[in-house]
């Protein structure tokens, strides 16, 4: 499964003939699509009233994830070692990392911060060619 966060869906939904819209569009016909929650209502927060519903539509065709107990104390265990290496992430990048984890699921960003956390061993990346 890999799990794309909000920065790869805005690239596809505003290039709808870019490589993260081609590569989204394989992932999902593949069904290898998880959809962490907050990146669902981060996604729905920022889209246009005309483009609630058909968003909806397609984000209800994907398995999605949310945070629950072990998310939240995995979060506070990669606190603990992010910070003792002088790193800082923000809640929104742990929880699509942490919620992805629950599912061993590899991240597909175009946001540095999942590469740190990749770094410092809490993630694995999607090895996707819009990241080369």
């Amino acid at each position: 499964m890999i799990c794309a966060d909000t920065s790869v869906w805005v690239a596809a939904l505003r290039d709808s003939a870019g490589p993260e819209a081609f590569h989204l569009g394989e992932l999902m016909e593949a069904d290898e699509v998880l959809m962490p929650v907050s990146v669902r209502i981060e996604l729905l927060s920022g889209a246009r009233q005309k483009d609630l519903a058909p968003l909806r539509e397609l984000f209800s065709a994907l398995p999605q994830t949310a945070p629950d107990g072990r998310t939240w104390d995995r979060i506070e265990e990669w606190l603990a070692v992010a910070t003792g290496r002088g790193q800082r992430f923000g809640v929104g990048d742990l929880l699509v990392a942490s919620t992805a984890a629950d599912y061993g699921a590899a991240i597909w960003s175009l946001d540095r911060d999942f590469a740190r956390m990749a770094k410092l061993g809490f993630i694995s990346l999607a090895a996707l060619p819009s990241q080369s």
